[in-house]
């Protein structure tokens, strides 16, 4: 056994993700500086250091593969939807006509079309997909596993501190189950707070206090009695004086020009901004790339509300030309930059939805087969895993769990399927009970 040391969306259930832990200035110096030092303790826990990081797109309340990525053109009208499969670079592999900009990059994308689990209800099946594991009910709804990106931090660390390790845009979202829970709220993920795509996007966690600018202060000593102007009390007790190393990589995150230039959207090319589009989704892509170029680990995507039980066609029109202009400008980005072995490409939700339209001309909750995208880190291009029946209602060939999911996850980020952690009660719990889906890879 391996042992390791803005906007909310509401679901058909009327329900609103909760929030986890904002590292800002609030935490100067005590939480950030204790995130900062346990991922170093993280990256020197004697495994060679990864360079692998994983980009997510949630899209939260559960994609349909029926008009995706699992199309059945030759099924009854109320089960193949509105759309028409188009060929794509691979022979034999089509996608859904919304889809046009991934057909063009399918080399480089895999596609699971066998993922299932057994709960059709958004939250136990988000803290499922999102931790391997099955947890929450209606009655009890707190995390009781971590996500795998709290896990990949606590793993890994950053590749280049201070940047976080684990990062989600705009915000943690599904039902708080992003977060780090037993693993210590140093994992948490750092949250973006703003929309990449706004004219006047910058991060709030990143931001000086009125008044207080880098260019006022000539070194980290001048700085910290800046912040002691406002914050005397801490002076007096002596706490500042004992600032340490990871207390000054704390100051840096928020002062620093590394940190603050890794968030600076005006650096891109228009012509780059333009290819990955100017939605939220294309700009939360690049700026994901940007922060996986700069360090993160494992950024996550939150896309916003797929979970159209009604008029589903008008809301995939709102959503899948930009999720598909979004993958694919990141596909051939980080292809251009020799990044894509290096960083996985992962589209997810919490389940898929029903073969059969309903009679709002909606898809409801449907986790007996979906499907799911992985891209780059090291997985084969061009590749279907697994078969769902003739209309789509179950597995027909080769069943993946979420725990397999997760397994792949850790097995291209190199850590050790045999990790454990130890739970609040001290009892050491496997990061993952699946094996990694061997056919994505060569």
């Amino acid at each position: 056994m391996h042992d390791s040391l803005g906007e909310s969306f509401r679901n058909c259930a009327g329900l609103t993700r909760r929030n986890f832990l904002q590292i800002g200035l609030p935490s100067l110096g005590l939480g950030l500086a204790d995130l900062l030092r346990m991922e170093t303790h993280a990256a020197e826990s004697g495994r060679p250091a990864s360079k692998k990081s994983v980009i997510v797109f949630w899209t939260d309340g559960g994609i349909s593969q029926q008009d995706t990525y699992d199309l059945k053109p030759q099924a009854p009208s109320e089960y193949r939807g509105m759309y028409k499969p188009i060929a794509t670079r691979i022979p034999g592999i089509e996608l859904g006509d919304r889809l046009p900009c991934q057909a063009k990059v399918m080399h480089r994308l895999s596609i699971v079309r066998s993922v299932h689990h057994e709960n059709g209800i958004h939250a136990p099946s988000a803290h499922w997909m999102l931790t391997g594991q099955f947890g929450p009910t209606l009655a009890r709804n707190a995390a009781q596993k971590p996500s795998f990106g709290s896990v990949i931090s606590r793993s890994l660390g950053s590749h280049q501190p201070p940047m976080p390790a684990y990062v989600t845009i705009p915000k943690s979202e599904a039902f708080g189950y992003q977060g780090a829970v037993y693993l210590g709220k140093a994992f948490n993920p750092f949250e973006v707070g703003a929309d990449p795509n706004a004219a006047d996007f910058k991060v709030p966690n990143l931001a000086l206090p009125a008044g207080l600018t880098a260019r006022s202060v000539d070194s980290r000593r001048n700085l910290v009695k800046s912040f002691d102007a406002l914050r005397r009390d801490l002076y007096e007790t002596g706490v500042m004086d004992g600032l340490d190393t990871f207390k000054a990589q704390a100051l840096e995150m928020v002062a620093g020009d590394r940190m603050r230039a890794a968030f600076d959207m005006t650096s891109e090319k228009p012509e780059l901004r333009d290819r990955y589009g100017r939605h939220r989704y294309g700009q939360s892509a690049l700026l994901a790339r940007r922060l996986v170029e700069a360090g993160a680990r494992c950024v996550n995507i939150n896309t916003g509300n797929w979970d159209h039980h009604n008029d589903i066609a008008k809301g995939l029109e709102e959503h899948l030309p930009p999720l598909d202009r979004a993958i694919a400008a990141l596909v051939q980005d980080l292809e251009d930059r020799k990044l894509l072995d290096d960083v996985l490409i992962y589209c997810v939700g919490e389940f898929g939805r029903t073969p059969r339209m309903n009679g709002n001309a909606g898809r409801d909750h449907w986790a007996d087969c979906f499907s799911v995208l992985m891209a780059g880190g090291g997985v084969e291009g061009g590749r279907i895993v697994g078969a769902s029946e003739k209309w789509g209602g179950g597995v027909a060939e080769r069943l993946v769990t979420p725990q397999d999911l997760l397994a792949t996850i850790y097995h291209v980020l190199g850590i050790p399927l045999d990790t454990h952690f130890n739970d609040s009660s001290g009892r050491p719990v496997a990061i993952t009970s699946g094996a990694p889906i061997k056919e994505l890879f060569a």
